[in-house]
């Protein structure tokens, strides 16, 4: 059998993630590779941790990334701190909060999981009562959850956590980048994420920073692997080889363990992609994403449209829409990447066929992706039938709503 050359189509990517990477991240990517040990790339590891620092908003010694998926990371942090026995505090509310409690609980943890209706975030004054009820030693929380839209209010529950001496972890993959995050502010002990939403690079790395406190569980817990070190012994140690942050840490600081072969291609990409975040500035590009998420609401309001999130608690980088009464979500999703070339994404769980999911993040969040979706999705869904759908009305909403932005709208 013979295989033609790989073409891949050009889409417009308004999901949640995936999202579309930045041409000049995949440029950097097209690099030779070079070894692991080179010391160019050594130089190029040391400029990316400092660049993660300036991302996370961070003063912490450790920022750097795990090879692997987003969730690689938060397994990598979740089990390295977490020993049979502790307990455990995983308030969800949404896919990727039932996620970490997973993680927790195949970690072997006394936890406990609290349940928030989907859409919905916590009042922090209530889940801080819970935490005083249930003593943990670690508090693990998603910031946006991209299943629902929702964005949690995380600084006073991170202050409580420091003041009580309680871990707080938090999984912020969706919100890194293009929403505001304040590691070290908020009291966040470890935080994780993923390249390819508002970093807007390729996935395969799970971005982290922890500090000293998370730190000095990791020193308790080394143990290096028998083929570099026969003497290494910890009744301790962490249950992962792959995901053990105390070797990790090492690989990325100046004793340069052999712990794995690092992606180099990936590495050129992230070293890249939060270059051009810094050139941005964080603080700007935080304000594109939310600049271009509030004309996505305008015009999806205007289009006659009903907006599942609650608008005082929705991340401004992912926005749900009910799916009209008669209508078939997947067909709807079908015609925006068939004819439109646009994708965007479905519900989960309970709100599977119920909503769809348009994300504003990364390269992607620009204006004329905005408008292209409004138009596409207005045309789409009067194809499949839908009533109250005011024509047009989406797309001049959006247009006024940046023109009467005048010299604070983004340049792109």
């Amino acid at each position: 059998m013979s295989f033609s050359e790989l073409v891949v189509p050009k889409h417009s990517i308004m999901t949640p993630g995936p999202v579309e990477a930045d041409p000049r991240v995949l440029q950097a990517m097209a690099n030779p590779i070079i070894g692991q040990f080179d010391p160019a790339l050594l130089h190029m590891m040391d400029e990316t941790k400092e660049l993660l620092k300036y991302v996370f908003k961070t003063d912490n010694k450790e920022a750097f990334p795990v090879s692997g998926t987003a969730r690689s990371g938060a397994e990598a942090v979740l089990n390295s701190i977490i020993e049979p026995g502790d307990k455990v505090l995983v308030p969800s509310f949404g896919r990727f909060g039932y996620l970490l409690a997973e993680m927790v609980e195949r970690s072997g943890a006394e936890m406990k999981l609290l349940e928030q209706e989907w859409g919905k975030v916590y009042d922090p004054q209530e889940l801080i009562k819970e935490i005083k009820a249930f003593g943990p030693k670690v508090v693990a929380i998603v910031h946006g959850e991209s299943s629902t839209g929702a964005l949690q209010p995380l600084e006073e529950i991170g202050k409580f956590c420091r003041e009580n001496d309680i871990l707080f972890v938090v999984d912020c993959v969706p919100t890194l980048g293009g929403v505001e995050f304040k590691t070290d502010e908020w009291n966040i002990d470890a935080a994780i994420s993923g390249t390819q939403k508002c970093l807007a690079i390729p996935t395969g790395y799970s971005p982290l920073t922890y500090n000293d406190r998370v730190g000095k569980i990791l020193e308790e817990r080394k143990k290096i692997e028998m083929g570099l070190d026969q003497n290494s012994k910890n009744p301790r140690r962490i249950q992962s080889n792959y995901l053990d942050l105390s070797q990790i840490q090492e690989y990325w600081g100046p004793s340069r363990l052999n712990h794995h072969t690092e992606p180099t291609t990936l590495l050129y990409g992230l070293r890249e992609g939060l270059r051009l975040i810094q050139e941005e500035g964080i603080d700007n590009r935080i304000k594109r994403h939310t600049v271009h998420g509030e004309a996505l609401v305008k015009g999806l309001q205007a289009s006659g449209v009903k907006i599942f999130n609650d608008l005082d608690t929705k991340m401004p980088v992912v926005t749900l829409v009910e799916t009209p009464e008669g209508v078939d979500e997947a067909k709807i999703r079908a015609t925006m990447v068939n004819d439109f070339g646009i994708e965007i994404a479905g519900g989960f769980g309970p709100l599977a066929g119920k909503t769809f999911r348009i994300g504003n993040m990364g390269y992607g969040c620009r204006k004329d992706n905005i408008l292209g979706c409004l138009a596409a999705l207005e045309a789409t869904l009067v194809y499949h039938g839908a009533k109250g759908i005011n024509v047009g009305d989406g797309v001049q909403a959006a247009m006024e709503f940046y023109k009467n932005l005048g010299d604070d709208a983004p340049s792109v």
